[in-house]
């Protein structure tokens, strides 16, 4: 005999699998050439989607050799930064075009 699941019980299935595969976003701004806040605290072992706003009026580029990221973020604009899963640690990143200013770091624990 061939059973056929309940509507919940596949609902219930999707909801868990969507619930696993929600991303955690955070939030970094670019203001007078620096980052804020200057060090964001991430879950080790998890990815997660940075979401970089630079609120100058010139561009500035976010650069992370540990992290392996590079991306050109043009003024008054958002970006996407995908970032892990991370070992535990601390990650520096920099404005490349505001290297004196612009530092911060990601923090996996």
């Amino acid at each position: 005999m061939l059973r056929i699941p309940s509507a919940f019980a596949i609902a219930t299935l999707l909801s868990v699998g969507t619930a696993q595969a929600e991303i955690q976003t955070v939030d970094l701004a670019i203001k007078d050439h620096r980052f804020q806040p200057e060090a964001v605290t991430i879950p080790a072992g998890e990815k997660i989607k940075l979401m970089v706003h630079n609120q100058d009026a010139t561009p500035e580029e976010f650069e992370s050799y540990e992290l392996n990221r590079e991306k050109i973020i043009p003024g008054n604009s958002k970006a996407v930064i995908f970032v892990g899963p991370l070992a535990p640690g601390e990650y520096p990143f920099f404005g490349e075009f505001n290297q004196d200013t612009a530092q911060g770091r990601v923090i996996a624990e």
